[in-house]
């Protein structure tokens, strides 16, 4: 078996028995077992859980980002995007939220999370072709992800096979973006071309701060 393929099937184990049995009983043994993968390689590719979590984001946004929209105004590409990345958290979902739901009650994991999560957000803007370098690509990251937080939430309650519930969600998120984006800028018309600037979504958790030296930044 390859590296490439034995890492898709152990973050699949993993995922699948945190659907079935809560996040918190999932370590690199327990699912390399629960998928019936071999130990010894499972202790060569992954030194701990989080390198489970840190593979399976960088998927989630190599899937976004493959074959992404590049034409078309900012809001748009943002858009699919997004809803690209949503698309492979669904081949997951029920180990996602749980995820989700246990993270709160494991502070050193939420934070984690968070600054993994703002990471991709600059990945993300990248890719649509907005900035996200320096003070003001980490204004635009923060944004972005209160508009991905917000439709995170519509996403964990969509039932339907299109998740034309989190498409609204992110539509109706990534619209008040582009309402604050225009009064921040004095910009009328899509303001998000030029740029996303702090925006929140009701309720969205703030983001920690990345520093310039974060591995996962896009170069």
């Amino acid at each position: 078996m390859s590296k490439d393929r034995f890492e898709r099937d152990l973050i699949k184990a993993a995922f699948d028995l945190a659907a079935q049995q809560g996040w918190r009983r999932v370590s690199v043994a327990a699912a390399a077992r629960h998928g019936g993968l071999d130990l010894a390689m499972a202790r060569q590719h992954f030194v701990c859980t989080g390198m489970i979590l840190a593979r399976f984001g960088r998927a989630a946004d190599v899937h976004a980002l493959h074959g992404a929209m590049t034409e078309g105004v900012v809001r748009d590409r943002l858009f699919d995007i997004i809803m690209r990345r949503f698309d492979y958290l669904q081949q997951h979902r029920d180990g996602v939220i749980a995820l989700i739901r246990y993270a709160p009650t494991d502070p050193l994991l939420a934070l984690w999370l968070q600054r993994t999560n703002l990471a991709s957000m600059g990945w993300i803007l990248e890719g649509a072709g907005v900035s996200s370098r320096g003070v003001r690509g980490e204004l635009r990251k923060r944004g972005l992800l209160a508009v991905s937080a917000w439709a995170l939430r519509a996403w964990m309650r969509d039932e339907s096979e299109d998740l034309s519930s989190t498409m609204a969600a992110l539509d109706v998120a990534l619209m008040r973006a582009d309402q604050a984006a225009n009064q921040f800028s004095g910009r009328r018309g899509d303001a998000m071309d030029a740029a996303i600037e702090p925006v929140t979504a009701p309720d969205a958790p703030d983001a920690p701060f990345v520093p310039d030296d974060d591995p996962d930044r896009p170069s």
